[in-house]
């Protein structure tokens, strides 16, 4: 069976998007593959956060997970900082990789634009070493990604390679798998740009612990356009379309098969549907994300989840260390 990785960070409340773009794909694939899912909290402190919220939402990160449908039987849930071997190679790939490709990365661009170099941290710069450790320190076969985490993807390919042409085959080389369906969800006040909890607008996002009946309020309120025409057209209809990925993601109907549904209704018909799938999507998850974070589950599957991954990693980084000649 082909082995499956991937992970979030626990910064800011986890979105609708993050559940349709990440948490609901790794649900669907976990029986088609031996699956890791991470909580990437090493990542999150790339930029300042308070210790008790950061510990926190990486709990309701992990309850989220279980909550979602994510079994542990088929999934190995861990925390990347519990797992020392992480950091140890991501320090090795480092050493392998060149200043020019870091500097090509967009996500770096686009998180340090319009600021001084004193409040950029090297690890915002660096990460893409220690996610490319995070992933073929595990012989990941797929990487689910977001269209805007490719290119992490992407460098992490270049510099396994590389290290495989210098030391001998030692990594896999993974691919991104992006999703069809849900890949990206966009704000629903601004529908160019991704959901985001840091966005300024909070109605543009709809959190998944947030109250099911504000949400409602939100999807009623999102931004469309005059057409009232209920077809999906990114480029020239960006607000319909994303309410049209929305109800398909949570009704596990086709674009096409949307678009049918609603071809004779209304803007306002169309978002009531929309806000009703949502509303009962978020009562679910809520119901089971609570029993889960008042039991000792979280604690339970981490406790297991990392034993695994420590066995695996220790494996890799021996062998690593071997061929670099940090071994005795």
């Amino acid at each position: 069976m082909k082995r499956l990785l991937s992970g979030i960070k626990p910064t800011g409340e986890l979105t609708l998007g993050n559940y349709l773009g990440a948490i609901k794909q790794f649900v669907d694939m976990q029986n088609d593959y031996e699956s890791f899912i991470f909580v990437a909290n090493l990542h999150a402190i790339t930029v300042y956060n308070d210790k008790e919220e950061l510990k926190k939402r990486t709990r309701d990160l992990v309850a989220i997970y279980l909550a979602s449908g994510l079994d542990p039987k088929k999934t190995t849930i861990f925390l990347q900082s519990e797992n020392n071997y992480h950091n140890n190679l991501g320090w090795v790939l480092e050493c392998n990789s060149y200043i020019g490709e870091l500097n090509r990365m967009t996500q770096f661009k686009d998180k340090s634009k319009n600021k001084s170099a004193n409040a950029i941290t090297c690890g915002l710069y660096t990460y893409p070493t220690l996610m490319a450790a995070d992933i073929i320190l595990y012989d990941a076969d797929v990487v689910p990604v977001g269209i805007d985490q490719k290119q992490h993807v992407e460098l992490t390919r270049n510099i396994a390679e590389r290290f495989n042409n210098r030391y001998g085959e030692t990594f896999k080389i993974p691919e991104p798998f992006i999703p069809k369906t849900g890949e990206k969800i966009y704000d629903l006040q601004n529908p160019t740009k991704k959901m985001s909890k840091t966005e300024d607008n909070p109605k543009g996002c709809i959190t998944l612990l947030e109250d099911p009946d504000k949400a409602v309020k939100k999807i009623m309120g999102a931004v469309t356009d005059s057409d009232n025409q209920i077809k999906y057209d990114l480029q020239n209809k960006p607000g319909i379309s994303n309410l049209m990925t929305i109800y398909s993601a949570l009704s596990n109907k086709t674009i096409a098969e949307v678009e049918t549904e609603f071809k004779d209704s209304n803007y306002g018909t169309f978002k009531k549907a929309v806000a009703e799938e949502v509303k009962q999507f978020l009562i679910d998850l809520q119901s089971k994300y609570q029993k889960i974070i008042d039991s000792n589950m979280v604690d339970t599957v981490l406790d297991e989840g990392i034993k695994k991954a420590r066995t695996i990693a220790q494996a890799k980084l021996n062998e690593v260390y071997e061929k670099v000649g940090l071994s005795r």
